[in-house]
């Protein structure tokens, strides 16, 4: 029977007393409870005000609460919410369009998660190597330290080994290599290579750009061998990097995108991206996604890429992103770390060495919300909407946990 006390506004240990008991444990979750955002600031159960700079891990792109959103999923929720892909449904066709006439692609492919998506360009990749190159051709390449996903398909294709630990045995036909290392590139991709995935910017491996020479020979041997090229922007696409898609810095062309996170500024859907003669080899019955694409999905998506397609949006982001690095650099130097900032746009990084998850509390103990990869980098993925008054005073919390840590 269910208790009373779940009608009942509960408090932080409430909270985190009953999830414990009922909810996997398969995150390591700060005690903390956040219940309420608006824009760059967010509260926790117990009333606590923060600047968010992780935003879902880049997945509030707008800002919390951005009112035409809201309106839209409203709007949406009176109309009609699903009906499954056996119908058309229009904000799903709308959508396609709108993503197509701003990329490379052709067709879009919608489902509901980053991993949905990566899982989806391994499999049309692999129906699309063997329909025009025969059963041989199956090999994916990837790089070391990538992240693409947690089903076994692409935790297999994640250059990470400790992703892997406890699923063996794994789907074959994955290999790796390092990141800007063509002679690896050059020695790998051969006949049976069916696909490169690549992250033009990795964001779980430590927020690292991909050089635009890797990029472009990777394109060259793509095209030599008859590979697809998959770039995954589940992190660094829509508008995190200063452009609507990362490759776009690049100049180099993918034949695959994969999207997600920021598309639905946290309703959740997915979408994989695709040239006609790629897609092609996807057929009624190969590939489905009983949510992907649904209405409200889709009417979300539609806004967010009207409101990143606007006037002046992503020249912002840009003007934005060159300030926070800067200001990040200038700290990184007056406290002697020796290092770089990395990233592109408000995509960015800052290694600080070990010191960094107890930077990363400090920070949230003072009302800043950041966190940390690889246990030695700190990242910033703040809403694309944050004003330059918000970067400045995460920049005081920031410094305050330099002078207490470093």
């Amino acid at each position: 029977m269910i208790e009373n006390k779940l009608n009942q506004p509960m408090n932080t240990e409430d909270i985190i007393n009953m999830g414990k008991e009922n909810v996997m444990n398969t995150y390591g979750r700060l005690p903390m409870a956040l219940v309420k955002g608006l824009g760059t600031h967010i509260w926790d159960s117990d009333g606590k005000e923060y600047l968010d700079f992780v935003a879902g891990l880049a997945v509030t792109s707008l800002g919390h609460a951005h009112p035409d959103i809201v309106a839209v999923i409203r709007e949406q929720a009176g109309e009609i919410l699903h009906t499954s892909n056996l119908y058309w449904i229009p904000s799903q066709v709308k959508l396609a369009k709108m993503l197509t006439a701003n990329s490379f692609a052709d067709k879009v492919f919608f489902c509901n998660s980053g991993a949905e998506a990566n899982e989806s360009a391994i499999k049309l990749a692999r129906k699309y190597a063997k329909e025009h190159h025969g059963d041989h051709k199956f090999h994916i390449v990837s790089l070391k330290n990538s992240f693409h996903g947690r089903t076994l398909a692409t935790l297999t294709a994640t250059g990470q080994t400790k992703y892997h630990q406890g699923y063996a045995p794994l789907p074959e036909g994955f290999s790796y290599i390092t990141m800007d290392d063509q002679t690896e590139l050059e020695g790998i991709i051969n006949v049976d290579t069916a696909a490169v995935i690549i992250e033009p910017v990795q964001g779980e491996g430590g927020v690292y750009p991909v050089s635009k020479e890797f990029l472009q020979r990777a394109r060259e041997l793509c095209d030599q061998y008859g590979a697809l090229l998959i770039f995954d922007e589940v992190q660094c696409g829509l508008g995190r990097t200063g452009k609507l898609f990362a490759y776009e810095w690049s100049g180099v062309t993918p034949d695959i995108v994969t999207l997600a996170k920021a598309l639905g500024n946290g309703v959740p859907i997915g979408a994989m991206l695709a040239t006609d003669k790629a897609a092609a080899s996807f057929q009624p019955g190969d590939h489905a996604s009983t949510f992907g694409g649904n209405p409200l999905a889709t009417a979300v998506g539609c806004k967010v890429i009207e409101i990143m397609t606007g006037d002046g949006f992503l020249a912002n982001v840009n003007t934005k992103g060159d300030y926070f690095q800067n200001k990040l650099q200038s700290l990184a130097d007056k406290y002697n770390l020796q290092t770089k900032v990395r990233g592109l746009g408000l995509m960015l990084g800052l290694p600080v060495g070990e010191k960094a998850p107890a930077i990363v509390s400090e920070c949230c103990a003072n009302g800043l919300l950041i966190n940390c990869v690889g246990g030695k980098t700190l990242r910033f993925l703040p809403p694309l909407t944050v004003s330059i008054e918000e970067i400045d005073q995460a920049m005081v919390i920031l410094e305050q946990a330099f002078e207490k840590m470093i």
